[in-house]
């Protein structure tokens, strides 16, 4: 509990003083432990992230340029995801979502990143499971269709038929041609339009600190071999130095409405014929 005395300029205010009550004392005592025990507070606390818990329960201000994204509190994993049991190893999946921030695909523009994140939201851990960075040629006449047909073909792979596409700048277009590439080859797909009119590095720093620092955030190892990692490296609420697509991406992923996941039943067995018979 602390007090702090104010010479306010404004006459009401003047010889008040500031209560602060942090929900937790520094030895570790809770304020209200009728209200928040230990184990309530740890909740709070992996729910909104170090940063957000510092400020909001213990009145400790941490400005956000302080915040970085540091790709080793990443629990990086190697499972898949298994349809029948709708699980990544020990977590059950209960929702997923794939998001497309898209660009020109060409080499020295914005980059084209198209996400797959799976949620367990009774433990509300995150799974960043798949991620594809799209590039086409200079010389491709018609580079936002090959686009989409990179894009279907992710989606085919990983069994999704719904897509967020951010429709900001070049991907208000991409709706309508994505709806005709898909239906020359002949696949049913569901499509959600998200504009942005949030700052992207604010969009980034609340989608995604708050479950990387309190341990939440996992990544397939695939993520690995992608800039990704390098982005959250450069990364800074300040500005990027280098790309921030993939994060960008993973951010509209996070913060998107999820496809309901289900198991869909038990995993098939494989039976061997006794063929050591005589007719």
């Amino acid at each position: 509990m602390v007090y702090k005395n104010f010479s306010f300029s404004t006459p009401f205010l003047r010889g008040y003083r500031e209560l602060k009550i942090p929900i937790i004392s520094p030895d570790g005592t809770p304020a209200w432990p009728e209200l928040f025990p230990p184990a309530r507070i740890d909740e709070l606390r992996n729910a909104v992230g170090a940063r957000y818990f510092s400020a909001q329960m213990m009145l400790e201000f941490i400005a956000p340029d302080r915040a970085k994204l540091d790709p080793d509190a990443l629990r990086m994993y190697n499972d898949d995801f298994n349809v029948h049991t709708a699980r990544i190893g020990e977590y059950t999946i209960t929702g997923a979502t794939m998001y497309w921030d898209p660009s020109t695909g060409r080499k020295n523009s914005d980059g084209s990143v198209c996400a797959l994140i799976y949620r367990d939201d009774k433990t509300r851990h995150i799974f960043v499971h798949d991620i594809v960075y799209l590039l086409v040629p200079d010389d491709e006449l018609h580079p936002l269709a090959r686009q989409c047909e990179m894009v279907l073909e992710f989606m085919q792979r990983h069994g999704m038929r719904r897509i967020n596409i951010e429709t900001n700048g070049i991907g208000n277009a991409l709706p309508e041609i994505m709806r005709d590439v898909s239906a020359r080859k002949n696949i049913t797909i569901t499509i959600q339009n998200v504009v942005n009119h949030w700052k992207k590095e604010t969009r980034i720093l609340d989608a995604i600190e708050p479950v990387l620092t309190s341990g939440r955030l996992h990544a397939h190892t695939r993520i690995q071999s992608t800039p990704l990692l390098a982005e959250m490296l450069g990364w800074t609420p300040s500005g990027t130095i280098g790309h921030d697509d993939g994060l960008d991406a993973v951010a509209g992923a996070v913060s998107a409405v999820p496809t309901p996941v289900h198991p869909i039943g038990r995993t098939p067995k494989i039976f061997n014929a006794n063929t050591n018979f005589k007719i």
